[in-house]
């Protein structure tokens, strides 16, 4: 379907009636782009309103928000169930790890654990690039297993127990925390923006029809493999983003956590709560969790048996998420496609939800 326009644009090579016109949904993404701003602005000016502990919480909430959203990229979007992606978050870490072994700033590191995990998410696809469905999401599972497994056989990068990180800057704390949290939230603003863009190009159509139909989405000509594998390298440099900011926050690196299978359960945790499929859903299910998780933190296992229990209940009763309730209604970023009748006056995007003729295509 050829619909890169913002103009209306007829469709008829797809399969569309003749005069069918495609628009996209671009008022409220004005606004919401402003909210955003808006928002990163006031997060950007809390470090000199409050404590560091508040802006140590707000880095996990960040580090599990990108997770949250590269998950939701790769399973929302393209149907790739991975239960591995702590295998890119642990080696984010270590490639910090590794620079600063060698006298290379943690910071500077950052972006080279991004090159480097998407390298290696590279080397996995060619792996994994076969595989579909469960198989898929085991097979993710084991190659973060072996990822582990190689780690903890270099002695010079802790072995099993783990090493310490040198080389962040000999400053004071609360402004190393300080540094270190407006880093972690400009790698998240980062990430939401290339997520949305992603989604708003032709690769995000692509997505949404390989997702929704893989053999139908090769029948009308789409580069299925070629998509699968722009979106898995992503998710995996956006994980090493997340693991490599981790580290840097917290210096001491341990294997087992690093590759811990603990920051999937999480990350899927937030994108079935909040909404799989959608940009904002991620955000709902991150902050989901972390009230939960600040809420239970007290009350020991039930923390997890409450988790639990909201999870299956959202899998039931509403399977498109908190979000999925509203989103007919209201859309922060709007990334489909609508497709307007011929003869039918074109009007805004909330004219388009509430009328009957008009159909949207996300």
């Amino acid at each position: 379907m050829s619909a890169r326009t913002r103009q209306p644009a007829s469709v008829s090579a797809a399969g569309l009636a003749p005069g069918v016109r495609v628009t996209r949904s671009r008022r409220s993404a004005i606004w919401s782009g402003l909210g955003a701003i808006a928002v990163i602005a006031v997060l950007a000016y809390l470090p000199y309103r409050v404590y560091s502990g508040t802006t140590s919480l707000l880095v996990n909430f960040f580090i599990l928000l990108i997770l949250a959203s590269m998950w939701n990229l790769l399973a929302g979007y393209t149907g790739l169930v991975s239960v591995g992606q702590q295998a890119f978050f642990g080696f984010g870490s270590y490639f910090v790890l590794i620079g600063a072994l060698h006298g290379v700033d943690p910071f500077v590191g950052l972006p080279i654990a991004v090159v480097g995990c998407a390298a290696l998410g590279l080397v996995v696809w060619w792996l994994l690039s076969r595989l579909r469905s469960g198989y898929f999401a085991i097979a993710t599972w084991v190659v973060a297993s072996v990822c582990y497994l190689i780690i903890i056989r270099y002695p010079s990068l802790g072995g099993g127990t783990g090493e310490f990180m040198p080389g962040l800057p000999n400053i004071n704390i609360k402004y190393l925390d300080a540094y270190i949290y407006w880093t972690t939230l400009a790698v998240t603003a980062i990430t939401l923006v290339c997520v949305y863009l992603v989604l708003r190009s032709r690769l995000g159509l692509e997505l949404t029809a390989v997702r929704d139909d893989e053999t139908g989405a090769r029948s009308v000509g789409v580069r299925v493999g070629r998509a699968q594998l722009l979106v898995f390298v992503i998710a995996a440099a956006g994980c090493g983003a997340a693991g490599a900011l981790e580290v840097i926050s917290a210096p001491y690196l341990q294997p087992g956590p690093a590759f811990s299978v603990q920051w999937s359960a999480e990350m899927i945790f937030a994108v079935l709560i909040g909404g799989i499929g959608t940009i904002e859903g991620p955000i709902i299910g991150t902050i989901v969790f972390f009230a939960l998780q600040q809420w239970l933190a007290h009350y020991g296992t039930w923390y997890f048996i409450v988790l639990g229990l909201i999870a299956i209940s959202v899998a039931i009763w509403a399977p498109r998420g908190i979000w999925g309730l509203i989103s007919d209604r209201l859309k922060l970023f709007p990334v489909g496609y609508w497709l307007w009748p011929a003869g039918q006056r074109l009007g805004p995007p909330e004219a388009a939800v509430a009328g009957e003729d008009a159909e949207q295509v996300t």
